[in-house]
C-alpha cells in the first residue's frame, strides 16, 4: 500500500484500504476519532516507532480492502446504517443482558462488572439517540447536498445553519462514546475475564471487545469520510448560489 507520510492523515488511509485498521490498532492508534492527526503527529503523541509502522502499512496488498473514498455519498450513508447501526441495534440489548447477568452474579466477588453494567448501560441510551439524530436530520440533509451537487434537486432549509453545527455534536457524542469504552476497557482488564469467570462473563468481555471494533471502524466511517464529505460540498455548493 502506497502511502503519503507527510501528507495523509490517519483516517486518510484506513478511508484508503479499510485493513490499515487493524494495523492502527496493532500500534494502539486511534484511527476514528483521532483520525484527523497525521501519521507523525499519531507516532508522536502514542510513541510509535515510525519504520515499523510504515513498514506494516506498505506491506498491505493495494487492494483487497474497501477503498471506502470511491463510494457514493448514498451508499456511504446506507452501508453506516446497514452495517453498523442495524449492529449496533442487535447488540445493545444482547450485551446489556449479558451485563445485568454478570452484574447479579459476580458483582459480589467482581464489583468492577457492576460500574461496567452501569456505564454500558449509558452507552446505550446515547447510542440509541444518536442514531436516531442520525438518520431522521443529519443523514437525510447529507443526501440532499449530494443530490444538489448532481444537479438533483434543492438543498431545503435546514433548521441548524451549516451542516458543520450537528456534525459537531455527533462528533462530541462520539467522543464520548469513545471515552466510556475506554473507561470499560480499563475496568475490565482489557476485557480479560478472570480465570474463574463463567460462560456468560467470558462471552461478554469478548462481545464487549468486539463492539468497541465495529465501533472504531463507525466512527471513523462518519468522521473521517462522511462528515468531512459533507462539509466540502456544502461549501462548494455555497460558492455557486
Amino acid at each position: 500500500m502506497q502511502i503519503q507520510w507527510n501528507e495523509q492523515s490517519v483516517g486518510e488511509v484506513v478511508a484508503q484500504n479499510m485493513h490499515a485498521a487493524r494495523i492502527f490498532e496493532t500500534h494502539g492508534i486511534d484511527f476514528c476519532c483521532g483520525g484527523k492527526k497525521t501519521l507523525p503527529e499519531a507516532c508522536q503523541e502514542k510513541k510509535v516507532d515510525t519504520e515499523a509502522l510504515k513498514a506494516d502499512l506498505e506491506a498491505l496488498p493495494e487492494k483487497g480492502g474497501h477503498d471506502v473514498s470511491s463510494w457514493s455519498t448514498e451508499f456511504l450513508i446506507d452501508y453506516i446504517i446497514n452495517t453498523h447501526h442495524q449492529y449496533v441495534r442487535t447488540m445493545l440489548p444482547t450485551i446489556m443482558a449479558h451485563a445485568a447477568k454478570v452484574a447479579s452474579v459476580h458483582g459480589d466477588t467482581h464489583p468492577e462488572v457492576r460500574d461496567i453494567a452501569g456505564v454500558f448501560q449509558q452507552v446505550q441510551m446515547e447510542l440509541e439517540s444518536h442514531m436516531m439524530k442520525e438518520e431522521r436530520i443529519l443523514f437525510p440533509y447529507i443526501r440532499q447536498l449530494a443530490a444538489a451537487e448532481r444537479e438533483e434537486g434543492p438543498v431545503f432549509s435546514s433548521g441548524f445553519g451549516s451542516v458543520q453545527n450537528p456534525i459537531d455534536m455527533m462528533e462530541q457524542e462520539h467522543d464520548s462514546v469513545g471515552l466510556a469504552f475506554d473507561h470499560m476497557r480499563t475496568l475490565a482488564n482489557d476485557f480479560t475475564p478472570p480465570a474463574e469467570a463463567c460462560t456468560t462473563y467470558q462471552l461478554f468481555y469478548r462481545e464487549l471487545d468486539e463492539f468497541e471494533r465495529d465501533l472504531h471502524l463507525h466512527i471513523h466511517l462518519e468522521n473521517n469520510v462522511l462528515h468531512p464529505r459533507a462539509l466540502a460540498m456544502e461549501e462548494r455548493l455555497t460558492q455557486t448560489a
